[in-house]
């Protein structure tokens, strides 16, 4: 399985689909549905029971996942796509538009 380009915590951008142009932070990646969760996109309506956690249960607005496909990453403001690039002995994700090293 190919590694993905997008971690926990990163900054994408929605590039297609009903929440295209939104932006905000990765909550949670699936490595095998290869779907991505992504903070205020891409809100579904959830009824929950009354539960220990929730006493009173109703309507929830939660994120759901979508496709990994459909992000970019944001760079200082601007999306980009994603490289690697092998620093010494580690390899690092650059930026392909600026060159430079993400992380």
């Amino acid at each position: 399985m190919a590694m993905l380009k997008i971690k926990k915590g990163d900054t994408v951008q929605v590039i297609a689909g009903k929440d295209n142009g939104k932006e905000g932070k990765v909550i949670a990646v699936d490595h095998k549905k290869r779907k991505v969760t992504v903070e205020g996109v891409n809100m579904i309506t959830k009824h929950a029971k009354p539960s220990q956690a929730n006493p009173n249960g109703g309507i929830l607005q939660r994120e759901a996942p979508i496709d990994i496909s459909n992000v970019m990453y944001v760079h200082k403001g601007k999306v980009t796509r994603i490289g690697f690039k092998v620093d010494g002995d580690k390899k690092v994700r650059i930026a392909k538009t600026t060159g430079e090293v993400i992380d």
